[in-house]
């Protein structure tokens, strides 16, 4: 007689649901106590919850450049518009392309927010501005003013290059201190403006001046208190402190004006002349490596306006010492570079050397390039949401939601009862998860929690309750078919879970292609949406199905409680297959007919 088959174990069992468990549990802590470590413990809110103004851009090109509107152009353009309205203080600014030439502007409200509003959409301000004092970007006393550090040099493309790294020791003579500089912005002041065609008056003007010998007697003049309060501001200047830098932005190319910009990863603050070459000026700039040196470079290639502007400057600034030896490159108000020259750039090239990493180079290539853009900007619309508008949303789309979650467990409750509780903690860890996750992305990378992704999150309440309603129907389909409850848990989970991938594999799709295909706040619903359903798929395999196997050891369930949800009389469960019994009495006699 062969021997008896040993059971086999249900296709789709889980001996260890307890380690399940464990992993979630987990994941939900370590969210939890990153969202706290980040300080970041609420979503970031956009604009629509926030308040604040969106404004859209139309790219217009320049006549004779109707190819620069493109991909290159737009997103440097969305980069200059991003470092300037958050480099005015107006915090959680969005800018980002739409289509082809159309730029979305996002500015949450802020004390600065008309500032940034005014000048978003003005082409990027790039300009060559002579220096004339520096010092540590830290306020000092008038007479704490240093020597600038070592900086970058720059000469023409086919002449001798300054030693890289050449310094100059800070002076200890009174001479180098806030008197000599405050000499220097006086004397800059009653300069005329270094622009690329200075008029006749201009340069006769300059001759008188250095012809003139001042009068110790003479009075003190407009320009000599402009010198004083200009020197004044210098030396109080803080430019860590994001707000000072801001506001010392926005001075006009023909005066002088004060500068911050970061050397060597510290901050620096600059007295700068009238602005001697436009950044439209530039040709084209780029990092390269020196075949000499064997170093990083920046060429530049300037037109035929710029190259006889800045041979007449480095020319002016050749014969001086330094910091006055110097021109800085300035972008949007921030010096970038401040390379030091040592005779006159001839031929409309020139490059700029001085310890560039490839980075470095390639990045203030870029801005050279791209700092000016050959893209004008005009409004195509402003819309002002406040935040009592957005506040009113967000109460609406929470009580939709809220109305249509007590909905789900209203149902849950009377058709699953029992169940139900599994269905309702199912879902708080899918809330957990959700928004911690949210929370720590908008510390990350920025998403913003807009009233499209709160949509979405209410949709994602419904995907959940159904993956749920999927595997809660199977379990009754098999207790029907008179199993008991464990071996219904195990053998409803293959096919429950084969249909509830399929369902989530379709939903996350949609919102991939919807993320991909749109723009704007219609990619916060897609995001939210896609996230949600992959949560769903976490949280059916990790703790719903757990549960259900642990639960399926308990009295309450396993004996089919009649407010379990999965009374087998209540099911309609048919009665277990069996042959039937025979009995111990002899079969009646079958009489004989007679014939």
């Amino acid at each position: 007689m062969a021997a008896p088959k040993k059971g086999r174990r249900p296709t789709g069992a889980q001996g260890r649901p307890g380690r399940a468990l464990a992993i979630i549990l987990i994941a939900m802590v370590a969210l939890t106590a990153g969202m706290f470590l980040s300080k970041q413990t609420t979503p970031r809110l956009g604009i629509d919850l926030a308040g604040g103004t969106s404004i859209t851009l139309k790219a217009k090109s320049e006549p004779g450049k109707e190819n620069a509107i493109n991909e290159t152009n737009m997103n440097t353009a969305v980069g200059i518009i991003d470092r300037r309205v958050n480099g005015l203080g107006v915090s959680e600014a969005e800018v980002q392309t739409q289509g082809r030439d159309h730029i979305i502007v996002n500015i949450p409200k802020g004390t600065n927010e008309q500032q940034a509003r005014e000048q978003v959409g003005t082409t990027a301000q790039l300009y060559f501005r002579p220096v004339i004092a520096f010092a540590d970007g830290t306020p000092v006393a008038p007479e704490g003013a240093q020597s600038p550090n070592p900086s970058p040099s720059a000469s023409g493309s086919g002449a001798p290059k300054a030693e890289d790294g050449k310094k100059t020791s800070p002076s200890a003579t009174p001479s180098s201190s806030a008197t000599s500089q405050g000499r220097a912005v006086s004397e800059a002041l009653k300069a005329p403006a270094a622009t690329a065609t200075p008029s006749p008056s201009a340069s006769e003007s300059k001759k008188a001046d250095d012809t003139k010998a001042p009068s110790p007697s003479a009075p003190a003049t407009g320009d000599d208190a402009a010198a004083a309060d200009l020197q004044a501001k210098f030396a109080a200047l803080d430019c860590t402190d994001e707000k000072q830098r801001a506001a010392i932005k926005g001075a006009k190319p023909t005066d002088p004006t004060l500068a911050c910009g970061q050397r060597g990863g510290a901050w620096g603050k600059w007295v700068l002349g009238p602005a001697a070459v436009e950044g439209k000026d530039v040709k084209s700039a780029k990092g390269v490596i020196d075949p000499q040196s064997g170093q990083w470079i920046v060429t530049m290639d300037f037109n035929d306006r710029g190259s006889d502007a800045f041979a007449k400057v480095t020319g002016e600034l050749a014969a001086k010492q330094m910091p006055q030896n110097q021109f800085a490159i300035v972008l949007d108000g921030d010096v970038v570079s401040d390379p030091s020259v040592s005779q006159a750039i001839m031929g409309g090239n020139a490059q700029i050397s001085g310890g560039f990493t490839q980075q470095s180079a390639q990045d203030l290539g870029n801005m050279l390039s791209y700092g000016a853009l050959p893209l004008s900007f005009s409004e195509d619309s402003v819309t002002t949401v406040t935040a009592a508008l957005g506040g009113e949303q967000l109460r609406a789309g929470l009580i939709a939601g809220a109305i249509g979650l007590l909905l789900v467990v209203i149902y849950l409750l009377v058709y699953y009862r029992g169940l139900a509780f599994v269905a309702i903690l199912s879902l708080l860890v899918s809330a957990i998860l959700t928004y911690t996750i949210m929370a720590l992305l908008g510390k990350g990378i920025g998403f913003a929690l807009n009233l499209p992704a709160v949509c979405g999150a209410i949709v994602a309440i419904g995907i959940t309750a159904d993956s749920f309603i999927v595997y809660f129907e199977r379990i009754r389909d098999e207790i029907r078919e008179g199993r008991t409850l464990r071996p219904a848990v195990e053998r409803a989970w293959p096919r429950a879970r084969r249909t509830i991938l399929v369902s989530d594999f379709v939903s996350f799709l949609a919102a991939a292609v919807l993320f991909i295909v749109t723009v704007g706040k219609v990619q916060g619903f897609a995001f939210t949406l896609g996230l949600t359903t992959l949560l769903d798929v976490v949280v059916v395999f990790l703790f719903t199905k757990p549960v259900m196997t642990l639960l399926a050891r308990t009295k309450f369930f396993a004996s089919g409680h009649p407010w379990s949800g999965l009374d087998p009389k209540r099911l309609g469960a048919k009665p277990p297959l069996r042959r039937s019994r025979r009995t111990g009495s002899a079969p009646a006699p079958v009489e004989a007919k007679e014939a």
